[in-house]
C-alpha cells in the first residue's frame, strides 16, 4: 500500500524503500512537496520524484538501481577522437537554469515532460542551496549539451541530460565523470536502465546494495576542490 505524504510536513519520514511496489517498479509514495528538506531526505534514502503534468508527486526507489563508478566509464573511440580534437568546451554550474530548461524540452520520442514548472522551481532552489549542479558542453558561445543532478557527500545523483548536436550530451557526461572523480566522488546514480547509459559503463545493482553505498558515502565530504575547480580535461 502506498504511503500518502503530508504536503505541509516537510520533516515527515519516507517509508522504508523495501515497501516500494514491484509494479510499477519502485513506486513508494504519493504527494508531499518538493521542499529542499524533503528532497534531501529523499535522495539520502535512495528515493527520487518523477511524475507528469497533472499528476500528484510520485516518489520512486526502483530495484535494481543503475549506477556508475567513475573509474568504470566507457568512452567510445569516436567520442574520444572528438574530445581530442577539441570539438567541445566544458563548464560546470555556469548556466544551471538554461540546462534545466533544455532538459525540460519535449523529446521526439515522448510527449510532455516530467520536468514540470513545479519541478523546475524546486531544483532551482536546490541549486541555490548548493545541492543541485549542472555540467555544460559548448561550441563557441552556444550551449549544445549538458546534464544536471544532485550531489550529497561523495554521491552524485544524475537527473537528466540534453544535446543539440551529436555527442554533446555524452561529452558533457564524460566531463562530469572526470570532474566528479577528481573531486573524490565514488558513485553516480543513473536511476533506471537505458541502453545509452549502459553503453557509457553504468550497471545495475540490487537496491539493497545501493542503499548500503548511500549510507556509507552520503555522509563523507568530497574534496575541498569540489565545485570550485577541475583538473584539465580531456
Amino acid at each position: 500500500m502506498l504511503t500518502i505524504l503530508n504536503r505541509h510536513d516537510r520533516n515527515q519520514p519516507f517509508p522504508d524503500v523495501d515497501q516500494a511496489l514491484d509494479e510499477p517498479n519502485g513506486l513508494l509514495a504519493v504527494g508531499g512537496c518538493l521542499s529542499p528538506r524533503r528532497l534531501e531526505n529523499a535522495y539520502r534514502r535512495g528515493i527520487f520524484p518523477w511524475y507528469g503534468e497533472g499528476e500528484p508527486i510520485l516518489w520512486w526507489s526502483p530495484d535494481p538501481r543503475l549506477v556508475l563508478a567513475p573509474d568504470h566509464i566507457r568512452i567510445s573511440r569516436s567520442l574520444r577522437k572528438s574530445l581530442r580534437r577539441g570539438d567541445f568546451a566544458f563548464s560546470f554550474n555556469r548556466c544551471f537554469e538554461p540546462v534545466l530548461e533544455a532538459c525540460a524540452e519535449p523529446r521526439a520520442y515522448a510527449t510532455g515532460t516530467w520536468i514540470v514548472p513545479e519541478v523546475r522551481r524546486a531544483y532551482l532552489d536546490f541549486h541555490r542551496l548548493g545541492f543541485a549542479h549542472s555540467f555544460e558542453s559548448w561550441q563557441g558561445d552556444r550551449l549544445v549539451g549538458g546534464l544536471y543532478g544532485v550531489a550529497i557527500g561523495r554521491v552524485f545523483f544524475g537527473e537528466s541530460m540534453f544535446h543539440r548536436v551529436s555527442d554533446a550530451s555524452k561529452a558533457a557526461f564524460a566531463y562530469a565523470v572526470h570532474c566528479l572523480k577528481s573531486w573524490g566522488f565514488v558513485l553516480i546514480d543513473c536511476q533506471v536502465y537505458t541502453d545509452h547509459l549502459a553503453s557509457l559503463g553504468a550497471r545495475e545493482i540490487p537496491r539493497s546494495e545501493f542503499i548500503r553505498l548511500l549510507d556509507q558515502y552520503c555522509g563523507q565530504p568530497p574534496s575541498p576542490e569540489a565545485w570550485r575547480c577541475a583538473a584539465e580535461f580531456p
